[in-house]
């Protein structure tokens, strides 16, 4: 997490965010182009079973990180060449003006080509014409082009023997498919990002094997040899759609804080509330108030709602902090500070989504006052079920004796997370959140430095 200077003022960026990498989004459909740059040596692939993320265990080292494999590493799980553009015929190229072929894969696990990481010497990225001698033109690319793709759907022990012929595994390292929250706890800022984009995307091929528009798997009705005697072709083929682009769902999380900057309004939400007692009787999570936006509605206007439907409180000052992308499984967080009234009366019977709602003293504790990597596991099979992948090796973090009748009273999420940062800023000002305002009239900062 850190500002960056922009515009004259300082934007804060959260912890899975500031993606390094060029996303070349016009050359998503060149065959040419993707074919080339994937059997890069450069390339570097993450993979995923069923949203799990591959990750390495080093000798020697403390820490996880991404197990970021080569093309030669995971050839043997994407199936018979050419990988994009691929024909009714196994092994023939797309020659056709087809739109549905444009880099498709009909054969295989699904691929996410998510961008290149550019070296510092890299002016810009080169058009689609350039690639009509796609690996002449590749040749001039400098920089780490990252692929992503999940694997839940393959054999099992194919992807296990791929796995362990991988070649960090010849060196050494133990790789394993790990609980997503928990791994996050060990990705630095720039594997962060790039973590976050490729587990979103990733999640959404599994979740949208048919088209919602006709029902088949991927469209099948406008390919060229299609038979649709009888039936009608898919209407994702012909004007505008959203049926073939990855959603994102933004959720905006407030902080409220009262007049005088010295009380904040926290909520215990049901579901958080049984994965404490799943930790410990004794203990509490006490996070941000969050909702989604809904359809026809502002940021702001959610913002309002929201902190009215789940906490019965009249909010106004409404400044922006940051935005944070959670790929759990794809949103996007809006942050903000609202100001609102501390002696009107707080009420939970409106929409029944929070149990309680209080003020409380933020504190140090010996168990820490922050979720662990073992809390978050417990809140993914709340949320999840129970992860039926192998267990990943011995977690470093050294167990914290504490007596449990001395439980902190409450524990808010980390600052990786954007409740954290929120609730952390506001500790950290000792309450004294600054508002300033750009020429437009718009909050333009929402937290002193």
């Amino acid at each position: 997490m850190h500002c960056n200077p922009s515009m004259g003022r300082s934007i804060f960026t959260n912890f899975l965010a500031g993606s390094p990498l060029n996303r070349l989004s016009w050359l998503r459909t060149s065959h040419s182009f993707l074919n080339a740059v994937v059997v890069s040596p450069a390339t570097r692939w993450i993979l995923f079973n069923g949203g799990q993320p591959l990750v390495a265990s080093h000798p020697g080292a403390q820490k996880r990180s991404l197990a970021l494999l080569t093309t030669e590493d995971v050839k043997p799980l994407l199936g018979a060449g050419p990988f994009f553009g691929q024909c009714e015929q196994e092994e023939q190229l797309d020659v056709s003006d087809a739109p549905i072929l444009q880099a498709a894969r009909i054969r295989g696990p699904s691929i996410v080509f998510l961008g290149l990481k550019e070296t510092e010497t890299s002016g810009s990225a080169l058009p689609s014409s350039e690639f009509k001698d796609p690996h002449s033109a590749v040749a001039k690319l400098t920089g780490t082009p990252y692929f992503s793709a999940d694997i839940a759907d393959l054999d099992e022990n194919k992807v296990n023997e791929t796995i362990e012929n991988a070649q960090l595994a010849k060196d050494g390292s133990t790789l394993t498919f790990m609980e997503p929250r928990a791994a996050m706890s060990s990705l630095d800022v720039f594997t962060a990002a790039i973590f976050a984009e490729a587990r979103s995307m990733v999640d959404w091929n599994q979740r949208n094997k048919f088209c919602p528009a006709c029902g088949s798997p991927g469209c099948t009705s406008l390919l060229p040899w299609a038979d649709n005697t009888d039936r009608k072709p898919c209407p994702s083929g012909r004007g505008l759609h959203n049926f073939a682009h990855p959603r994102t769902d933004p959720v905006v999380i407030m902080l409220a804080i009262d007049e005088s900057g010295e009380k904040v309004l926290l909520g215990r939400n049901v579901r958080i509330l049984m994965f404490s007692r799943a930790v410990s009787s004794n203990t509490n999570s006490i996070p941000a108030l969050a909702g989604f936006v809904e359809p026809g509605e502002s940021f702001e206007d959610a913002v309002k709602r929201e902190m009215w439907e789940e906490a019965g409180v009249k909010v106004w000052n409404i400044r922006y902090h940051s935005g944070q992308p959670w790929p759990y499984p794809a949103n996007l967080m809006l942050g903000y500070y609202v100001t609102a009234d501390s002696s009107a009366p707080i009420r939970t019977d409106l929409d029944n989504e929070l149990e309680e709602k209080r003020s409380l003293p933020v504190i140090r504790h010996a168990s820490g006052t922050h979720f662990s990597r073992r809390d978050y596991k417990k809140i993914a099979e709340i949320q999840d079920g129970p992860d039926n992948n192998p267990a990943p090796a011995k977690s470093q973090e050294e167990p914290v004796e504490v007596n449990p009748n001395d439980e902190p009273p409450f524990k808010i999420p980390a600052p990786t997370a954007i409740a954290g940062v929120l609730i952390q800023h506001w500790a950290e000002a000792r309450g004294k959140i600054k508002l300033e305002v750009d020429a437009s009239g718009t909050t333009a900062q929402a937290f002193s430095e």
